[in-house]
């Protein structure tokens, strides 16, 4: 009996060493999770991996960024005072779509100084504070009461500006796949907050949503230059609007403190157990509203490095909020942990593009 159990005990481990290496080929064989568009190009799936891979750096593991401006007022003037004060050009340069004087969108602009920065050798983001679609006088930003079900029901006027108004994003968007763009494509930001027409809503609705701008840009518009970021504000319910893996590409943050601890920013290890590469979306020191400009941008990195070590990349908001309005940033810029524009890997970004480039729809 004795023989018998040393035997069984010996086939047991040699079962359970052959399971570890199992799991560990089976590892090693599908590598680094596949980007949430299967079609995506060749070059959207090299910069995910990029930030896949920058987690396990012990040094050029946090890509800086700037959010310039919304829609006409997007340029790179911010990222040049930043490079005047710094010495660095951010590695990530941010714009919106939105045209807010107006209540509607506009893209010439912000794709002009986004193509501009990407020839360069930088990494592009762009997001939209959206009008309501079921506003008919257009703006709406703020409505409050929304029932974003209605966005996908068929056959009424608030379905048809909302089609439309997806045809103004995907047109901008394709004129950047067209000069070779890949973005880091942000929508519905701040999506478990009430501030906005889109947030604060049932998470089970705003799913439907944001697959459907998903499906609709992925199969309908071809759009296979987007890494799609999902972003809530921290506090509450973070992870309850998360699309999927299929979805979804990268996660975040949109936090305005001077303290980045977990006492002031809340959320984050819901998001961080998403498992997707982590970054403060948007960033602006003392608060949403009147910041001073007077902040020691350092206070920031060390609370990075101490309460949130899994962060990839973050993006200053812009005015008194921005590196360039703020202190030490150029010390912030020189530490070892940061990427900047001349970082990143040679060829990551600027090359000419895609072959079977098309000019954007009218």
């Amino acid at each position: 009996m004795r023989l018998v159990w040393h035997v069984r005990c010996i086939i047991k481990s040699a079962c359970w060493r052959f399971l570890a290496l199992t799991c560990l080929w089976a590892q090693v064989a599908v590598g680094a999770p596949e980007a949430a568009n299967p079609t995506a190009s060749p070059k959207t799936k090299a910069i995910l991996k990029y930030f896949q891979q920058l987690g396990d750096r012990t040094d050029k593991r946090v890509i800086s960024g700037q959010f310039t401006d919304f829609g006409n007022g997007a340029s790179l003037r911010l990222l040049g005072a930043v490079h005047d004060q710094t010495g660095q050009w951010p590695a990530l340069m941010g714009v919106d779509y939105a045209d807010l004087p107006h209540g509607s969108l506009t893209t010439k602009a912000p794709n002009q100084a986004a193509i501009e920065y990407w020839k360069q050798g930088g990494l592009v983001t762009v997001s939209a504070h959206l009008y309501n679609p079921a506003n008919p006088q257009g703006g709406g930003l703020r409505d409050k009461g929304m029932d974003l079900a209605t966005l996908l029901e068929t056959n009424t006027e608030t379905h048809a500006r909302w089609l439309h108004e997806m045809d103004q994003l995907a047109d901008g968007l394709q004129e950047l796949r067209t000069a070779g763009v890949v973005v880091l494509w942000r929508p519905f930001h701040e999506m478990n907050g009430g501030w906005f027409w889109w947030g604060a809503q049932d998470p089970e609705t705003f799913i439907k949503v944001w697959r459907h701008m998903f499906d609709y840009f992925t199969t309908t518009q071809k759009l296979d230059n987007l890494l799609w970021v999902y972003s809530p504000n921290h506090g509450e319910k973070t992870a309850a609007y998360f699309a999927g893996d299929r979805y979804v590409d990268l996660v975040g943050l949109d936090a305005y403190t001077d303290n980045v601890d977990p006492q002031h920013i809340k959320g984050f290890a819901e998001v961080a157990r998403l498992g997707k590469p982590f970054g403060f979306t948007e960033f602006g020191p003392h608060g949403a509203h009147d910041p001073p400009g007077d902040y020691d941008y350092l206070r920031f990195l060390e609370g990075v490095k101490k309460d949130f070590p899994q962060t990839v990349f973050f993006m200053s908001w812009n005015w008194k909020w921005s590196l360039a309005r703020n202190n030490h940033t150029r010390e912030l810029l020189a530490d070892a942990w940061l990427v900047n524009r001349a970082d990143l890997p040679s060829g990551l970004c600027g090359s000419s593009p895609p072959a079977d480039s098309v000019p954007p729809r009218k």
